[in-house]
């Protein structure tokens, strides 16, 4: 038995079973992995939830509740009717609310061939001999074809056993929260309108194919961005706030149910390499879900031991840039926030299912260290990273020691080097530009010339929409937007890239309202006077429609705005919101990050804590529609945009766990047209 009874209790069961109208019960299967709508809703048809490539790998489980005073015996996991050769482990459920001796049934690194949907049944057995027997589905999507249609590429005459034209490099360009009206905005500020027309686009813009992608996650029509980014590396749909795994029914951070990234897919079936590029902490959502597998994104310390552990060997990992340092460094050195209860060690029957290390809980590991010895070159700032020869071909970098800062406090240092700024309270003043480190990131892993699949993440469009913060986020679309231009310019010279610029959700709502009707130095005033802010700041400023005109910036030399804050500048509202007060102007600091080390330490403890503690003296406060003191994520569909091979694939409107398919098919399957 998996779990067991005293004698005196089963012998009670039983003879409590053999009275008179007591019956006994068969198990209760409660959960059955890969999800899908046969055994949630008994309904056999599309849409399949889970859907994998030809020979991706990932786990098949089950949660079976056995009848009161019983235990569970065995399960067996049948994929259209055989029995499959994995082994099976069994461990207890540990979530509240379920029976005691519910069991947990495992089996890891699953890969089925073949195309077109899959029964998966499972049989289990419980203590007294009755049984259960549960269904799901689940679709192998042939990388061969697209709607029914053969999309054999061209023949490209080298030689090669494979000669079908493909994209060898593949970038993922995440623009986080960013929705329509993001770029719309970002492109006004930048280019300007006249007579009706934009004066020039973003580089987004540019890209040839545009499509629209719906982006609810497994258990909510609002994404966070976990789910929100690993749909587009796994092609499947999860909870919020997991990454690459299915959810399960334990506590423990890292057992859940995997399901095989797509650079562990690419580094295992053809040596492909993985770059990850962010503003974030490098463990933050986005890019640990191209990176890891957890079912909690908070889990700092784990998420970055994994990115050592696994990411090297099993994903092929050779860049890694962002935020972060707080969890690399030892827990005895100051700004370390390594915890034992945010590291990890993997079960067994994962380790050997995914030959992967076991891991092991160190708040003292050097992390950065480590990264040496495995042989990356180390940047910790701006200078080192834009001084680092071409012949570097494993890279880290750890700017700050968590989220770096945003795109407006970074050039108002470079503008004003001999001036402290916002960078200089952060302890870090000298970061680089996400456009720099995706330029270096290009070159590291352009060495590779079996290819590679990158990650390029513009983190705080984001955070600072959270934070309704609205020229840092302006600001930091257009350091996106800079970095989009970078991963284009490297697909114009390698034409066998396909570069995909998407969000992983809209945040806060965003729109543009229309534009001021007064002066900056007007606007300045009211702000700073203690009046009814209803009348003067929104009543006698606000101008919609053609009182709205046309907003100009002046563009400085290195590609922003001079101010942010010019006459009669655009004004942005927003239908997720928290309650905030408004004066319309450029905030000198941001808010608080709270993933700081040291947020509570001088200066940053001075930083306003939420937006009610910002332009008071204007007093025009906005009730918002949502609770707390954020801005919140939306179900709104987002943009999409597509450049290099394999492009023509992204039209019209598709779910998030379709890019990944259309990128896969082009990039390991038939391709597209050069």
């Amino acid at each position: 038995m998996l779990n067991s009874r005293s004698l005196t209790a089963s012998a009670l069961v039983a003879a409590a079973l053999a009275l008179p109208g007591v019956a006994a019960a068969a198990p209760k299967v409660t959960r059955l992995t890969p999800p899908s709508a046969l055994f949630t809703y008994h309904d056999p048809g599309a849409p399949y939830i889970a859907r994998f490539l030809t020979g991706q790998r990932f786990d098949l489980q089950t949660t079976v509740q056995p009848d009161g005073g019983e235990s569970i015996t065995a399960v067996q996991f049948f994929v259209d009717g055989k029995a499959i050769p994995q082994p099976i482990a069994y461990v207890p459920a540990t979530v509240a609310g379920l029976a005691v001796n519910t069991t947990i049934a495992t089996a890891r690194a699953y890969a089925d061939t073949e195309p077109g949907v899959h029964v998966l049944k499972i049989v289990a057995k419980q203590s007294d001999g009755q049984s259960v027997v549960a269904q799901g589905n689940f679709e192998i999507v042939d990388l061969e074809e697209e709607n029914g249609r053969d999309r054999v590429g061209k023949t490209e005459g080298n030689g090669d056993d494979d000669h079908r034209a493909r994209a060898k490099n593949l970038i993922f360009c995440i623009g986080d929260g960013m929705g329509i009206a993001h770029r719309t905005a970002a492109r006004i500020m930048a280019h300007g309108v006249a007579l009706g027309k934009a004066n020039d686009r973003l580089a987004m813009d540019t890209f040839p194919v545009t499509g629209i992608v719906m982006t609810h996650s497994l258990n909510s029509i609002v994404t966070d961005s976990a789910p929100g980014a690993a749909c587009y590396a796994t092609g499947n749909k999860f909870n919020n706030n997991q990454e690459g795994v299915f959810p399960d029914d334990t506590l423990d951070k890292f057992d859940n149910p995997r399901v095989e990234l797509v650079g562990e897919y690419f580094w295992r079936t053809e040596g492909r390499t993985l770059g990850i590029v962010t503003t974030a902490d490098v463990f933050d959502a986005t890019p640990a879900a191209f990176g890891v597998h957890t079912q909690d994104r908070g889990a700092g310390t784990g998420i970055c031991d994994q990115y050592l552990d696994e990411g090297v060997n099993q994903s092929g990992l050779r860049v890694l840039l962002g935020g972060g340092r707080k969890w690399f460094l030892p827990a005895r050195i100051p700004g370390s926030q390594r915890s034992a209860s945010s590291d990890y060690v993997l079960p067994a029957d994962l380790v050997s299912g995914w030959g992967v290390p076991v891991g092991t809980v160190d708040t003292n590991r050097d992390l950065i260290a480590d990264f040496q010895l495995a042989g990356f070159g180390y940047t910790p700032d701006a200078a080192t990273l834009n001084s680092l020869p071409t012949s570097v071909e494993r890279l880290l970098g750890l700017f700050s020691f968590s989220n770096m800062n945003v795109a407006k406090d970074k050039i108002d240092k470079r503008r004003n080097p001999g001036v402290p700024g916002v960078v200089d309270d952060y302890g870090f003043p000298d970061q680089p530009m996400l456009d720099e480190m995706t330029a270096k990131a290009l070159q590291v892993l352009s060495r590779n010339k079996k290819g590679f699949t990158l990650m390029v993440e513009g983190a705080s469009i984001d955070k600072q929409a959270h934070n309704m913060d609205s020229e840092r986020w302006i600001l930091d679309t257009l350091e996106f937007d800079r970095a989009v231009a970078a991963c284009k310019q490297f697909a114009e010279k390698n034409p066998d890239t396909l570069v995909i610029v998407l969000a992983d959700h809209e945040c806060a709502g965003i729109n543009i309202i229309g534009a001021s009707t007064v002066d900056n130095a007007t606007l300045q005033a009211r702000a700073a006077a203690n009046t009814n802010g209803v009348v003067a700041l929104r009543d006698q400023v606000v101008g919609l429609y053609d009182a709205a005109g046309f907003p100009s910036y002046q563009i400085a030399a290195d590609g922003y705005p001079v101010s942010t804050d010019p006459d009669h500048k655009m004004l942005i509202g927003y239908a997720a919101n928290a309650d905030r007060y408004e004066d319309w102007l450029t905030n000198p600091r941001p808010l608080r990050d709270t993933q700081q080390p040291f947020n509570n330490v001088t200066p940053l403890n001075a930083y306003p804590t939420g937006p009610l503690d910002r332009d008071v003296a204007g007093g025009f406060r906005v009730t918002g529609q949502v609770p707390g003191t954020s801005a919140a994520h939306t179900a709104s569909d987002i943009p999409l945009s597509a450049f290099g091979f394999g492009a023509e694939r992204f039209t019209g409107v598709m779910d998030n766990t379709d890019v990944f398919f259309k990128a896969m098919q082009a990039a390991a399957g038939s391709g597209g047209r050069r």
